[in-house]
């Protein structure tokens, strides 16, 4: 998400500044928002491996229409809102494996502090932390580098996973990767568009599953669109996917999945 960053330098805040009082005194937006969902895939035994959440306006509107409402002022609390009402609703609607959430790293003052809404959520609900997933885009603009990395780990150490997404479309690229292994990396759906058709491509492809497998970590493509791009992707090593040719985001709900005919093969 291309978010307004912070001009403060997020290693130096302190636990009174009024970001981390907005996160612990639930500052209160003002615009509404919901969440659509959309599931990640596994076709080695055909199961919905984890549900993206996706933010919308509550008629139903893009991301984009909320996120035009995110200024300096309220990224904090809008950050904190996002991770709230995706657990309420995973929670309501009984997702029955992980859910994933992005998350914007220059709206984390202090991680231990940041997370206290989110593990209360989950607590308050009843759905287990271990179920959910942090997204970071790797074309978000990070301010500080190492904070990411402080982040990341506080959030292992409560059994959350995380993921980079977007990965080989913008600002950190490999050194992302160098500095922190994700459980789960999502390869953008610039290189997965036409892969079936673009040889270079599919040589990228394969040299990101076989990176993630020397470091332990799971490719996922995402934007998966045609029967084609699945197919040249599972050939490529691939198991976790996303996409309009899987299933569409659902408004505050579980969308069903169109497995494909040979999702068993």
């Amino acid at each position: 998400m291309n978010l307004p960053a912070s001009p403060h330098a997020a290693s130096s805040a302190t636990a009174s500044s009024p970001a981390c009082a907005a996160c612990r005194d639930g500052q209160a937006l003002d615009f509404e928002f919901t969440m659509a969902f959309q599931p990640i895939v596994d076709l080695r035994d055909r199961s919905v491996y984890a549900y993206e959440a996706l933010v919308r306006g509550l008629d139903g509107s893009s991301a984009q229409s909320i996120l035009d409402r995110v200024t300096e002022q309220n990224l904090y609390a809008f950050d904190q809102a996002c991770r709230v009402k995706a657990v309420e609703l995973a929670a309501a609607l009984g997702m029955p494996c992980r859910l994933s959430i992005n998350f914007l790293p220059n709206a984390v003052y202090q991680p231990e502090a940041c997370i206290r809404a989110t593990l209360q959520a989950a607590q308050r609900c009843g759905f287990p932390t271990e179920r959910i997933i942090f997204e970071i885009a790797e074309r978000e603009n990070l301010l500080d580098k190492a904070h990411l990395q402080g982040i990341l780990h506080a959030y292992r150490r409560h059994g959350f996973l995380s993921a980079i997404d977007d990965f080989g479309a913008g600002y950190a690229g490999l050194s992302l990767l160098a500095d922190f292994q994700p459980d789960l990396l999502k390869i953008d759906m610039a290189l997965v568009r036409g892969v079936d058709r673009h040889p270079v491509r599919q040589a990228i492809v394969r040299s990101i599953v076989g990176l993630c497998d020397d470091l332990g970590v799971q490719a996922l493509a995402e934007g998966v669109e045609t029967d084609a791009e699945l197919h040249t992707l599972r050939g490529l090593g691939i198991h976790l996917f996303q996409g309009y040719l899987l299933a569409r985001p659902a408004l505050q709900a579980l969308p069903p999945v169109r497995w494909p005919q040979d999702a068993a093969a």
